[in-house]
C-alpha cells in the first residue's frame, strides 16, 4: 500500500457540493492498494501513520504524532498513487488494485485507524471528490508498505 501524507492545519473532502469529511490540524493522507496488498500491510500503513512524528514539540523538532496533538485524520483513497509514468506521459494503472478489491482493503484500513484513534474522518471511495487542504509547513511524506520477497 501507498500513502501521501500531508500535514495540515485543516483538510476538507467535499462530493457533489457536500462535505463529506473534516479535519482540523492533523494529517490528510491519501491512500492507495496495489495488486497482491493485504491487510498486513494495512495495518502496518495504520501504524506508521498514527505513530509519525511530523508535528513540532516546543523546541521546534519534529517529535510528536497525532497523539502528541490530539491531531485528526482525514484518509482520501487514492488508486492514482498507482500510476506509472515511466513510459509515456498518460499513467498506466496496471499496478492498482482492481476496485472491489481494493475498497474491502480501504474499508479495512480504515476501520484499522478507527479503532486506534478516535478523530478519523474519510472522503468516499471511488467518487469524485474535491480535496481542500491547508498544507502546514508543507510537510508531505510518501509512505510505502514494505515489499514481500518473491516466492
Amino acid at each position: 500500500m501507498r500513502a501521501v501524507v500531508q500535514r495540515v492545519h485543516e483538510a476538507r473532502v467535499e462530493v457533489s457540493g457536500q462535505v463529506v469529511g473534516a479535519i482540523g490540524p492533523g494529517l490528510l493522507a491519501f491512500v492507495g492498494a496495489g495488486k497482491g496488498d493485504t491487510e498486513a500491510d494495512a495495518r502496518w500503513l495504520v501504524d506508521k501513520i498514527l505513530h509519525l512524528r511530523v508535528f513540532e514539540d516546543e523546541a521546534g523538532k519534529m517529535s510528536r504524532d497525532l497523539a502528541g496533538i490530539d491531531g485528526g485524520l482525514l484518509i482520501v483513497s487514492q488508486f492514482t498513487l498507482y500510476g506509472d509514468v515511466s513510459r509515456g506521459r498518460r499513467p498506466s494503472f496496471d499496478a492498482a488494485m482492481p476496485p472491489a478489491e481494493a475498497e474491502r482493503l480501504y474499508d479495512r484500513f480504515v476501520a484499522m485507524a478507527r479503532e486506534r484513534w478516535p478523530k478519523v474522518e474519510t472522503g468516499r471511495f471511488r467518487a469524485e471528490m474535491r480535496v481542500v487542504a491547508d498544507n502546514d509547513g508543507p510537510v508531505t511524506i510518501l509512505i510505502e508498505s514494505p515489499r514481500k520477497a518473491s516466492p
